[in-house]
């Protein structure tokens, strides 16, 4: 749910003050928690790791990304497969047809 209009978007202070102190087009990768701040104009063309709960994952900032939260683009889980008799039997017929 968004945040009323009258309080205005959620934009990390500490985060906003790192990406002040760097220069545009700066490759350093800026670490942060604020998964829930959103992605404000500043940040565009700055790489940020935004951390999923295990590991920091890169995030390069672009255009289409303001307005959404960083966490939208550090998924917490990570999907491995389904498993059972029948997926093994579909992983050997693929690897039979390469």
């Amino acid at each position: 749910m968004s945040r009323s209009s009258k309080k205005g978007p959620y934009v990390d202070q500490k985060l906003l003050k790192k990406i002040a102190g760097l220069k545009p087009g700066d490759k350093t990768i800026i670490k942060t928690w604020a998964r829930a701040s959103e992605i404000s104009p500043e940040m565009v063309g700055f790489t940020l790791g935004v951390h999923n709960g295990k590991e920091f994952i890169s995030v390069r900032i672009t255009d289409e990304m303001v307005g959404h939260r960083l966490g939208e683009f550090s998924l917490t889980r990570k999907f491995v497969r389904h498993g059972g008799k029948m997926q093994k039997e579909l992983e050997k017929t693929a690897e039979i047809k390469k």
